[in-house]
């Protein structure tokens, strides 16, 4: 339920940022942190967190910053220029991403059914995106960027396990971080908006912070292995959204690498499963 609520409002919260309207992304962004910053705050202030961090963990809390930051950005463009749903399952490309990224960051080699389902992950990314040599290619290939930041950025999170650095520190630190790096864009290609434009980024922040908490609770309660293919239901969710709101529809070709990178993650997920068995 926790996994499935993260995947509905981080689908919801795409909604609001394309509601928004024809603002700059780096001022939408810019937003949307700054709430997550400031809930992120008010929990290390309740739960009074040591913001002492182990100077080892800096260089990866960084590159965790700098890759999750790069990341949205382009996502957030990718969702004023592609379809909603497309723009999800661009994102959802990320647990690919994140085991290329292991062999390089943490030195976790993968199997070869492994990357048996990362090419064909790609497979249907190709499907999704389908790319062109001209500037229409430009939102989709920002987008599969998107996913590729935020692969890299968990594989960080996990790294920055082994030195017990807080949920509620790094959430904070990377909210900081994207402020200060969004900021001078918005401050210099600002876009006046309404009270309206406001309070949709405003609760576009909300939605989510209220995933992302939602995403913790969830693999603090079970393996990953076992509930990561559910987070797929934020494509669903997106489309059935986008459809309701935007009156937007997958094409044919869309639909076709939706299934193909679900099934790729399904039949990841169900490897993990039976390795896990096979273990105990």
């Amino acid at each position: 339920m926790c996994i499935l609520t993260a995947a509905f409002f981080f689908a919801l919260m795409t909604v609001f940022v394309r509601k928004s309207g024809n603002l700059p992304t780096m001022q939408k962004a810019f937003f949307r942190n700054a709430v997550a910053m400031v809930i992120a705050s008010v929990m290390l202030v309740k739960n009074r967190e040591d913001i002492k961090i182990d100077k080892k963990a800096v260089p990866s809390l960084a590159m965790r910053c700098l890759f999750g930051t790069s990341g949205l950005i382009c996502n957030f463009y990718a969702i004023d220029h592609l379809n909603i749903s497309d723009a999800n399952m661009l994102n959802k490309l990320s647990p690919f991403f994140a085991i290329i990224m292991s062999v390089f960051i943490i030195g976790e080699v993968a199997s070869s059914f492994e990357w048996g389902m990362v090419l064909l992950a790609f497979v249907g990314a190709l499907f999704v995106a389908k790319p062109q040599f001209n500037s229409d290619a430009i939102p989709a290939l920002l987008g599969l960027y998107g996913g590729f930041g935020a692969g890299t950025a968990y594989t960080f999170v996990r790294k920055l396990g082994k030195y017990a650095v807080k949920s509620d520190l790094i959430v904070f630190c990377f909210s900081a971080f994207s402020c200060i790096v969004t900021l001078p864009f918005a401050i210099f290609d600002y876009k006046h908006m309404t009270f309206l434009q406001i309070l949709l980024l405003v609760v576009a922040g909300s939605c989510a912070a209220i995933a992302q908490f939602a995403i913790t609770t969830a693999y603090k309660l079970a393996p990953a292995k076992e509930i990561s293919v559910y987070d797929y239901f934020q494509v669903i969710f997106a489309a059935i959204l986008g459809f309701a709101f935007l009156n937007q529809i997958p094409d044919i070709f869309s639909i076709i690498g939706y299934i193909i990178i679900i099934t790729s993650a399904i039949l990841k997920w169900r490897h993990g499963l039976k390795d896990s068995q096979n273990t105990n």
